[in-house]
């Protein structure tokens, strides 16, 4: 689905999400379980398509995905959360933002958008986020019947005017699953996105799934946190040294209300290092480990999602 966005040169500050009902009434997970959703960036012509055709509206389109190291179409995503969004703030500080629209970037006669595309399922596929795309529907439990009722999700952009001031980021995802191999001089990522915890035959409370991953262009870390799901103990992005650059830890809902529903991880802690105290080196290997609680579960996430400046204020 297209999105309204911003127009013009703009710094994005933040970009929120909610689950809402016809009337805009917060939908509790133990209702709704909001999985992930994602904000993917590209760039369209500007020409109308005929909406009733049988063709793809946006085959024409370039895709400009974050700077993450993963393969291909898998985490493209600038933005995207799931059950911890309302609890998890996505500000960046000043005079940090996310550059979008800057004229030189985009060709004559294309138009900034979002847009997010689905695939086939196997049919083994046991649930996770495959199962989040429109008309999609994973295996039910024998028997399972729900009420039907239109969901919508609420967004929420805040940006400035591109000026001078404003410093951009680069946006990366990182994933704990990524199997990283090297033939010859190339490095190949093979991100899985998502993996399963088997059921626990060990006395380990923890699970670990950890990925060293080569980043091939640095910067200074101005933002960090991870998404992940219920389950969760946190997520830690370590330097080349061993040293721990960011831990995201979650908190979990003590009652009923929305946003503070029992049981589930409702928002993640950020990390806002001061500028210029954490820096990652060009080729710099960093470690993204994801912990769970050693327990049977589908659909499990360990992704760090962290923001990199090239200059800090005042500095050229």
């Amino acid at each position: 689905m297209e999105i309204e966005f911003p127009k013009g040169h703009i710094g994005v500050k933040s970009f929120d999400v909610d689950l809402i009902d016809e009337e805009g009434n917060f939908i509790p997970l133990y209702e709704t379980y909001l999985h992930h959703w994602f904000a993917i960036n590209f760039i369209n012509k500007n020409v109308p398509h005929d909406h009733n055709a049988h063709t793809n509206p946006y085959a024409d389109a370039i895709f400009k995905r974050n700077y993450g190291t993963c393969n291909g179409g898998i985490l493209p995503q600038y933005w995207g959360l799931g059950s911890e969004s309302r609890g998890t703030t996505s500000k960046i500080p000043d005079p940090f933002a996310v550059e979008v629209g800057n004229p030189k970037d985009i060709p004559k006669g294309w138009e900034k958008n979002v847009d997010i595309n689905g695939k086939p399922l196997s049919p083994d596929y046991k649930g996770g986020i495959f199962c989040c795309h429109d008309n999609f529907q994973c295996k039910l439990r024998k028997g399972f019947e729900a009420p039907r009722r239109n969901l919508a999700l609420r967004y929420k952009v805040t940006w400035v005017d591109w000026d001078q001031q404003q410093i951009p980021v680069r946006f990366y995802i990182l994933d704990s699953t990524d199997r990283v191999k090297t033939i010859g001089s190339q490095i190949i990522h093979d991100c899985q996105a998502e993996y399963t915890i088997p059921e626990n035959n060990s006395d380990d409370p923890f699970h670990v799934q950890k990925a060293n991953i080569p980043m091939d262009k640095g910067g200074y870390l101005i933002y960090d946190t991870a998404h992940m799901h219920s389950g969760v103990v946190n997520a830690t992005l370590y330097g080349q040294n061993g040293n721990a650059l960011c831990t995201s830890t979650p908190r979990y809902g003590t009652g009923k209300e929305a946003g503070n529903e029992e049981g589930y991880a409702v928002g993640m802690s950020v990390c806002y290092p001061k500028p210029g105290s954490i820096k990652i080196n060009d080729g710099e290997i960093v470690t993204v480990q994801s912990r769970y609680k050693n327990e049977f579960l589908t659909g499990a996430m360990g992704h760090m999602y962290i923001y990199l400046a090239d200059r800090l204020p005042h500095t050229t």
